[in-house]
């Protein structure tokens, strides 16, 4: 399964490379510019936390009568994944969601988390995207990086999930936000203490432990199937593609504000 792995990685090497090193980066000079990218994120943020839980659903029992589903090693590691991502501390020690943390994160510097509030509360009263994108005027990238997301969702296939999960998440975050952090300390110091905490926290957990849970667990539900590690390898490079498009429109947003 190494081997798999290693084809897997050295096949989306390349959108890696063009994720870290996105020019998004370059042209986040200043507050405003900041608040513009987190307006956006944020629902990347917003749509983790809901393929981190139908991979939970998936691979455990989450209903009663309880029955064990799976193996009991699938099951340890993504609940694992699920308790440091949906409960971990905030930086007063406090425990909350990530998603939780990036909107304090958004308030503490002036980001409108207006938009993804009235998104979400929209979503969960009608359960219509489309109602929620449109009176939530919710960006046109942002749509398309979650309409993706919940097909691989829909599709409920867990080997797919958990590819998408791991190679276009977890495995990804902690180098795409080095690059974020190191801009920041520089460009605002001291100013931004609760975005600072959430990427560096990104950084410290998932690049210590969840990205090795996750490998862990997407090893575990391809096995020996060269058809599923062949459909890992697209639904990877599919997510990837969809976070360089996402970047793309941040990127164009900010240099148009500037225009």
């Amino acid at each position: 399964m190494k081997l798999q792995i290693a084809r897997i990685q050295s096949v989306i090497e390349p959108l890696r490379e063009e994720i870290i090193n996105h020019k998004v980066y370059s042209v986040i000079n200043d507050i405003d510019d900041l608040k513009v990218f987190m307006q956006y994120h944020v629902y990347a943020v917003w749509d983790f936390m809901s393929l981190l839980k139908s991979l939970q659903i998936g691979l455990t029992s989450t209903t009663t009568p309880w029955f064990p589903v799976g193996n009991a090693n699938t099951r340890y590691l993504i609940n694992e994944i699920v308790t440091g991502e949906e409960s971990d501390v905030d930086k007063e020690g406090v425990r909350k969601s990530h998603y939780e943390m990036y909107l304090e994160a958004m308030e503490q510097c002036g980001a409108d988390t207006t938009p993804i509030q009235q998104f979400a509360a929209i979503l969960k009263e009608t359960g219509s995207f489309f109602k929620a994108y449109t009176e939530a005027d919710v960006p046109k990238e942002a749509r398309e990086f979650m309409d993706f997301t919940f097909q691989v969702i829909n599709g409920k296939q867990s080997h797919l999930q958990s590819a998408a999960f791991t190679f276009g998440r977890e495995d990804l975050i902690p180098n795409m936000f080095i690059s974020i952090v190191r801009d920041l300390n520089q460009k605002f110091p001291d100013q931004l203490s609760l975005i600072k905490y959430y990427l560096e926290r990104h950084i410290e957990v998932d690049g210590d432990h969840h990205s090795h849970l996750a490998l862990e667990m997407t090893a575990e539900l391809c096995g020996d199937s060269e058809a599923y590690w062949k459909a890992a390898e697209e639904i990877t490079v599919a997510s990837l593609q969809q976070r360089i498009n996402l970047w793309n429109g941040v990127y164009n947003e900010i240099v148009g504000i500037k225009a």
